[in-house]
């Protein structure tokens, strides 16, 4: 017996799970949720989980690519092809200017389970990590009473699901959040937080050495660019549609 436990200690460390492969700080990013595929030459794409193929997903990562799986963890959208299995009780207000789109009450054990099939479905996939977005439904009018408490509680259980499945994830805007889940979080994506005047709230987390990425959805702007480089922010400009390559800062 003794011999028998020496040699599953001997062999515990190879016998577990990889960690995810970890996103440099200052790696060089492509975001593109729809449309065909463009293949520029970054390193790290953040490409839709639904409508890309496993084969691509296999393929990129074959060219030395990390791959980041996008899916809305707040909001139901009804072409998704697990729509019909959410309750109506779970849907919330619409969303302003993304028709057939709707907030979710993430509080629902039921709908977690949901969620947590489409983490399932990123690991099958092959995902390195998961950019799970909407991820901050109570601070908009959602319909549901949703509370600041409840959403930490959400993402943090996100954070905790991608990383049991040995996944990176990134927390997608909620800039107000990163005090309380900065830790839970391997990097970050923001969209506009220049605009918003809330971009020092990463200061920490670059701190600490994760990537932070931001998509600005504006004209190229050489100032916004130096204030990104000198925090060590990677910035880059996009459509909103994002069908297309963006235009990093260098």
């Amino acid at each position: 017996m003794r011999t028998l436990l020496a040699l599953i200690s001997v062999l515990a460390p190879a016998l577990s799970p990889a960690s995810p492969i970890p996103i440099p700080a200052d790696a060089s990013w492509h975001m593109q949720l729809d449309g065909k595929l463009q293949t520029p030459d970054r390193q790290v794409y953040d490409i839709d989980l639904y409508d890309t193929p496993t084969q691509t997903i296999t393929a990129l990562k074959g060219g030395g690519r990390i791959v980041i799986c996008y899916f809305s963890a707040g909001t139901w959208e009804d072409w998704r092809s697990d729509a019909a299995s959410y309750p109506q009780e779970a849907l919330g207000n619409e969303l302003a200017d993304w028709p057939g789109e709707r907030w979710l009450d993430h509080r629902r054990e039921d709908v977690r389970q949901l969620l947590a099939k489409r983490l399932d479905l990123a690991a099958a996939k092959g995902c390195d990590g998961v950019d799970p977005d909407n991820v901050d439904g109570y601070s908009n009018d959602n319909g549901l009473d949703l509370t600041e408490e409840q959403q930490i509680d959400f993402n943090r259980w996100l954070a905790e699901q991608a990383r049991s499945r040995n996944m990176n994830v990134g927390l997608k805007n909620a800039v107000e959040l990163l005090p309380v889940l900065g830790e839970h979080f391997d990097f970050a994506i923001n969209e506009s937080c220049y605009r918003y005047k809330e971009c020092d709230g990463y200061d920490h987390m670059r701190s600490q050495g994760k990537a932070i990425f931001i998509a600005e959805y504006r004209t190229f702007n050489d100032n916004l660019c130096s204030k990104a480089a000198t925090s060590g922010f990677r910035l880059q400009y996009f459509k909103r549609s994002l069908k297309t390559v963006g235009i990093p800062c260098d």
